[in-house]
C-alpha cells in the first residue's frame, strides 16, 4: 500500500519494483471490486463475489499477484511487500463476505417486500390471505447459497457489519422475519382481518337472516380460503351461513352475483336455498341481486349441453333409487329368462352365499344360544349349526334337495371316561356317508387359538378308516374359495344322489329366510352407483378383488361380480336405447368437460350444501369447478359504501379467482346406499389440496344434555371428525326417556299414553307451550312400517295443542320438532345388522370398519331432531343394542310403560335377551326372552 491512511489502495514498494522488475501498478478496492492500473492504464476489473479471486503468492520478501491465472490474457504484477499482502488478502476476504451477505440480504428483502405489498393490498381491499397464496409465497422463497447460521455469522462479523448496505436494526428485523414462523404470521394477519370485518360488517351479519349470525357463523362468512370446509353441528345454521357468505362476498366485491353458485342435493333443498337467499338479500336492500341455486343434476346437464351443444337426458329410473331398483329387477328378470346360467348363479348367490363370512377363526353373529351358552347359527331348513361356514354348506344342501342329519351320533360307540360320543358334522342317511368340515386353511393349519384341533382332525380320520365308514372332508379354505361345492357334488353323485336344485323350495317356519331378490337388487344398485361414481371398470373391480386381503370371502365376491357384469351391461344398453345417460356418468362427464377446458366455468364462488352426502362423482365435479381455468381478465372491485343498502359492483368482470366452500356434518352421513361416501368429507384436504376447516359447534336446536349424549354416542367411531357441540337452548323436562312394553302390539298404546300425558301438561301449564304455535312431535321410524305406531284418532284428541307427524329417520334430516318419538328401538330392527355388505368395499376406496357405523350416525340424526326431548319405545326381551348402550352408560333409564310390568335382567348367555317369567308344566320359571334361539334358564335354587 502507498500509505497507512489509504487502506483501499496497494502498489509495489520502491525496492520491490526494482528487484522484481515489475511495472508501475496500482491496485484499488472500490465498491466490491478490485481495479488494477498498470502504467496508469486500467488493465483489470475483478468483482469480488467469491467466484473470482486473484492468485496471491508470497515470495521471500515480496508478493506477486496474478489475475486470470492459467488464461492467455492473464496479468501478473509483483513487488508488493509480504507484510502488506496480508492486508490485501483480509480486504479481499472481507469484501467477498460482504458481497455474499448483501446478495443474500437483497434476495430476502425482495421476498419480504412482496409479502408486504400483498398484505397492504389485502388490507386496502379488505381481503383474506388464502393458504394458496401463502403456499405460493413460500414456494418463491429464495434458495440462498448459505445457511441461516452462516448468514447470521456474517451479520455479526465486525468487518462485514462495518460496511452494511442498510441500517443494522432494519437488517436484523428482516433476518428475524426470514427465520420467522410464517404460518403463524399469516394466521395473525387473517385473524386481524376477521376482527376488522366482524366489526365493519356487523350490520350485515345482524340483518342478513331473521336472527343475527353467531360469531362462528360470521367467521365462516369472512374466511375466504380458496378451499374451505365447515363442519357444522346439527341445528347450527349452515344454510344461514351459506346465504350470508353470498351476500358478504357480493357486498365486498369479492365476487359478482352471477358468479355465485349454491349447490344442493335435491330440488327441494335447492329451492329452499334460492328462497332463503332472496329473503336475505331483501333484508339487506339488495333487491336487484340474485344468485343461482341448482342441483348437481341440473348443473351437470347444463355443463354437458354447453360443452357439446347437445344436452342429454337422464331417465327417472337412473336418478330415483326406487325407480332404479325396479328397472334393475326388470333387467334381472330378462337375464334369468334368457340365460339358465345366470338364473342358477342368481339363485345360488341369494340362497347360499347371501351372507358374508367372518374372518377365519371368528364365530360371527349367532342366532341361537344353547343351555351351555354355545352359539348356534340357523340354516334355511331350520337347523342350527356351529359356524357360518357350516351354514353355507347346509344351505347348499337344502338348495340341492339333499337330505342330511346334523351332528347325528356316530354309528359306533366312541364314549370313554374323558370323551362323549363322537358326532360328525353331517351325515347323509340315504348313502351312509359322513361329512366333516374342518377349520383348516390352504396349508392345512387351524386357527392359532384352536387348541389341540389338529389332533382331533387326525383322530376323526383314523376312526373312520379303522371302522370302515365313508368320510368326505371339506375345509374353511374350500368354502371361502367355493371348491367345497364341487367336492360335495362329486362325493354325493358318485354314490347315487340326484341333485335337485330348487330356489323355490319352501322354507320351514323356523328356517332362516334366504336373501330375497329385492334385497339383492338393492345391493347391486348401490354397488353400481359407487362403481360409476369411482369410474371403475369391471377389470378394475376384478383387480381389486385379486388384491384384497386373505380374510375376504373371495368366492362370494367373485360370484357377485359375475352377476353385476351382465346386469351393468344391460343397464348401459338400456340407456343407449333411450338415448340417455345415468346420473353418475353425467356427473363424471360434466367434470371431464370442466377439467379439459371444454367448459369454462362462470362461477367464482361455489358453495356445496350437505357435503357429508357427496359421492365421489359429485366431489370430482366440485373439485373440477374449484380448479377450473380462469378467464384472462382481472376482477374489478367495486367501492364499498357504508349505507343501509349494501353495495353491488356494476362493472362486468370475468372470474379471476375461484373459491370452493363446502358445509356439512359427517356425523349425519346416512346415504351410503345412494352413493354417498363420507370419506370425501373426512379426507377433504386429500381431495381439494390446501384448505382450511372451520366448525359451527353452537346448535340452536337441542338442549345441552341431549347434545352431550348424542355426541358421545356418535364419536365412539374414531373416524368421525371431532367437534364440541354447545347449546344455550333451555332444558324442558327430561331430554331422553325410554319406555318398555310387553309386546310389539303394545307400542301404539304406550305412545298414545305418552301423547296424552304431554297433552295434559300443555293444558295445565306444567309443559310450556311453543310460543305462538302448536307443540310439534315427530314419530321417527327406522322403516315405513313403523308408521303403525301412530295412534288412531290422535288429531281429534290432541290436535288442538299438538302437531304430530310420522317421518322416517332418513327423510327427517334437516327437519326438527319439539318432541321426537322413536317407536322401533328393537333388536334386529335398529340397528339394522345387515347394513353394510362387505362386497361394497370393491367399489369404494375404503369402508368404515366401526360396527354399524352408518346406523350409529342414523341414530344420531334421530336424536338431534328434537328441540326438547326424545322418547324411545322398546319391547321386553327385544331391546335395541343402541338403547342397551345408552342404558349401560347411565344416559337413560328404561321404565315400564305400565306399572304392572316387571323389571328385567339381561340374559348372561346371549347378552341380548332378557330373563322373563314364563309359565311351564310345573309353574312359573325364569327363561330368556330369545327362546327358542336362546334356551338359557337360571339354575334352580336349592
Amino acid at each position: 500500500m502507498t500509505s497507512a491512511d489509504n487502506i483501499n489502495q496497494w502498489a509495489p514498494s520502491h525496492y520491490g519494483q526494482r528487484f522484481t522488475k515489475s511495472k508501475n501498478w496500482i491496485l484499488r478496492l472500490a465498491d466490491g471490486a478490485l481495479v488494477l492500473f498498470v502504467e496508469g492504464k486500467q488493465q483489470v476489473t475483478l468483482t469480488l463475489d467469491g467466484k473470482n479471486r486473484p492468485n496471491i503468492k508470497q515470495g521471500l520478501f515480496w508478493t506477486d499477484i496474478t489475475f486470470g491465472a492459467g488464461k492467455q490474457d492473464s496479468v501478473r504484477i509483483d513487488g508488493l511487500p509480504n507484510k502488506l499482502a496480508h492486508g490485501l488478502e483480509d480486504a479481499i476476504s472481507t469484501c467477498e463476505r460482504l458481497s455474499l451477505f448483501n446478495h443474500a440480504y437483497g434476495e430476502i428483502l425482495a421476498w419480504l417486500k412482496s409479502a408486504g405489498a400483498h398484505v397492504a393490498k389485502c388490507e386496502k381491499e379488505r381481503r383474506w390471505i388464502p393458504e394458496s397464496w401463502q403456499a405460493g409465497f413460500e414456494a418463491r422463497r429464495p434458495r440462498l447459497k448459505i445457511s441461516d447460521e452462516e448468514l447470521w455469522n456474517l451479520f455479526k462479523d465486525p468487518a462485514v457489519r462495518a460496511n452494511l448496505c442498510d441500517a443494522a436494526d432494519r437488517i436484523e428485523t428482516a433476518l428475524k422475519s426470514w427465520r420467522g414462523d410464517w404460518p403463524a404470521y399469516w394466521a395473525r394477519r387473517n385473524e386481524a382481518h376477521a376482527q376488522r370485518e366482524l366489526a365493519a360488517c356487523k350490520d350485515l351479519f345482524d340483518r342478513v337472516e331473521s336472527k343475527p349470525l353467531s360469531e362462528e357463523q360470521a367467521r365462516a362468512v369472512v374466511c375466504f380460503e380458496d378451499r374451505l370446509l365447515v363442519v357444522a353441528a346439527a341445528g347450527s345454521g349452515k344454510t344461514s351461513t351459506m346465504v350470508a357468505k353470498a351476500a358478504y362476498a357480493i357486498h365486498l366485491g369479492i365476487i359478482r352475483p352471477d358468479q355465485v353458485l349454491l349447490l344442493a342435493f335435491n330440488k327441494k333443498a335447492a329451492d329452499e336455498l334460492q328462497t332463503r337467499a332472496v329473503q336475505s338479500f331483501s333484508r339487506l336492500g339488495m333487491n336487484d341481486v340474485a344468485v343461482e341455486a341448482r342441483t348437481f343434476h341440473a348443473l351437470g346437464l347444463s355443463i354437458i349441453g354447453k360443452a357439446t351443444g347437445e344436452k342429454p337426458d337422464v331417465p327417472d329410473w337412473a336418478i330415483d333409487a326406487s325407480s332404479g331398483q325396479r328397472k334393475l329387477m326388470e333387467i334381472v328378470d330378462a337375464l334369468k329368462d334368457s340365460s339358465p346360467i345366470f338364473r342358477t348363479n342368481w339363485d345360488l348367490f341369494r340362497i347360499v352365499f347371501g351372507q358374508d363370512l367372518p374372518k377365519p377363526g371368528e364365530q360371527g353373529d349367532a342366532d341361537f344360544i344353547d343351555r351351555d351358552g354355545n352359539a348356534k347359527i340357523r340354516t334355511n331348513d331350520g337347523k342350527f349349526v356351529r359356524s357360518q361356514e357350516e351354514r353355507i354348506i347346509a344351505n347348499w344342501l337344502f338348495y340341492q334337495g339333499v337330505e342330511y342329519d346334523y351332528e347325528r351320533p356316530y354309528e359306533h360307540n366312541t364314549r370313554t371316561a374323558e370323551y362323549r360320543q363322537y358326532k360328525p358334522d353331517f351325515y347323509y342317511p340315504d348313502i351312509g356317508l359322513y361329512h366333516e368340515h374342518f377349520a383348516l386353511d390352504a396349508n392345512g393349519d387351524a386357527p392359532a387359538h384352536f387348541e389341540n384341533y389338529l389332533s382331533g382332525v387326525v383322530w376323526k380320520r383314523e376312526e373312520h378308516e379303522r371302522r370302515g365308514t365313508a368320510l368326505v372332508e371339506t375345509t374353511s379354505h374350500q368354502v371361502r374359495t367355493g371348491k367345497f361345492a364341487s367336492i360335495l357334488e362329486r362325493a354325493l353323485t358318485e354314490r347315487g344322489v340326484v341333485l335337485d336344485p330348487n330356489p323355490d323350495r319352501p322354507v320351514p317356519k323356523y328356517g332362516q329366510r334366504p336373501m330375497d331378490s329385492a334385497t339383492l337388487v338393492k345391493l347391486i344398485r348401490s354397488f353400481i352407483v359407487h362403481t360409476k361414481s369411482n369410474s371403475l371398470s369391471m377389470d378394475d373391480l376384478r383387480k381389486r378383488l385379486g388384491d384384497s386381503s386373505k380374510d375376504t370371502f373371495v368366492h362370494r365376491h367373485r360370484m357377485f361380480l359375475d352377476l353385476v357384469e351382465p346386469i351393468l351391461d344391460a343397464w348401459n344398453a338400456a340407456l343407449v336405447v333411450e338415448g340417455c345417460i345415468d346420473f353418475e356418468d353425467m356427473l363424471n362427464q360434466a367434470a371431464e368437460h370442466v377439467e379439459s377446458g371444454r367448459y369454462l366455468s362462470p362461477y367464482g364462488l361455489v358453495m356445496a350444501d350437505e357435503f357429508q352426502d357427496a359421492s365421489r362423482a359429485r366431489a370430482r365435479l366440485c373439485r373440477a369447478l374449484a380448479n377450473a381455468r380462469l378467464g384472462p381478465a382481472r376482477m374489478t372491485f367495486g367501492t364499498i359504501t357504508e349505507q343501509t343498502n349494501f353495495h353491488v359492483p356494476k362493472t362486468p368482470a370475468r372470474v379471476s379467482h375461484r373459491y370452493f366452500f363446502a358445509v356439512g356434518d359427517d356425523w349425519q352421513s346416512i346415504n351410503r346406499f345412494a352413493g354417498a361416501d363420507v370419506s370425501v368429507m373426512t379426507s377433504f384436504a386429500e381431495w381439494f389440496g390446501k384448505s382450511q376447516v372451520l366448525r359451527l359447534e353452537q346448535t340452536f336446536r337441542c338442549p345441552q344434555a341431549l347434545c352431550d349424549i348424542s355426541s358421545r354416542f356418535v364419536t365412539k367411531n374414531p373416524q368421525q371428525i371431532k367437534k364440541n357441540v354447545r347449546s344455550s337452548t333451555p332444558t324442558i323436562g327430561a331430554v331422553l326417556e325410554a319406555f318398555q312394553v310387553k309386546t310389539r302390539f303394545d307400542v301404539q298404546r304406550a305412545i298414545d299414553d305418552y301423547l296424552a300425558n304431554l297433552h295434559r301438561g300443555l293444558l295445565d301449564g306444567s309443559v310450556p307451550r311453543a310460543h305462538d304455535r302448536k307443540v310439534t312431535v315427530f314419530i321417527l321410524g327406522r322403516y315405513n312400517a313403523d308408521k303403525s305406531a301412530l295412534p288412531a284418532g290422535w288429531q281429534r284428541r290432541y290436535g288442538q295443542e299438538i302437531a304430530l307427524s310420522f317421518v322416517t329417520m332418513h327423510s327427517s334430516k334437516g327437519a326438527e320438532a319439539d318432541y321426537v318419538i322413536l317407536p322401533g328401538m328393537l333388536s334386529r330392527g335398529f340397528p339394522n345388522t345387515r347394513e353394510d355388505d362387505p362386497v361394497l368395499a370393491l367399489a369404494m376406496p375404503g369402508t368404515d370398519p366401526y360396527p354399524f357405523a352408518e346406523e350409529r350416525r342414523l341414530f344420531y340424526v334421530a336424536l338431534t331432531r328434537a328441540r326438547r326431548s326424545v322418547a324411545m319405545f322398546t319391547v321386553a326381551g327385544q331391546r335395541s343394542s343402541f338403547l342397551t348402550e345408552l342404558l349401560s352408560e347411565g344416559a337413560v333409564n328404561v321404565t315400564s310403560a305400565r306399572e304392572d310390568e316387571h323389571a328385567e335382567n339381561t340374559c348372561p348367555a346371549c347378552g341380548t335377551g332378557q330373563l322373563i317369567i314364563r309359565e311351564g308344566r310345573y309353574g312359573p320359571f325364569l327363561a330368556c326372552s330369545n327362546f327358542p334361539a336362546c334356551r338359557y334358564k337360571p339354575p334352580a335354587k336349592n
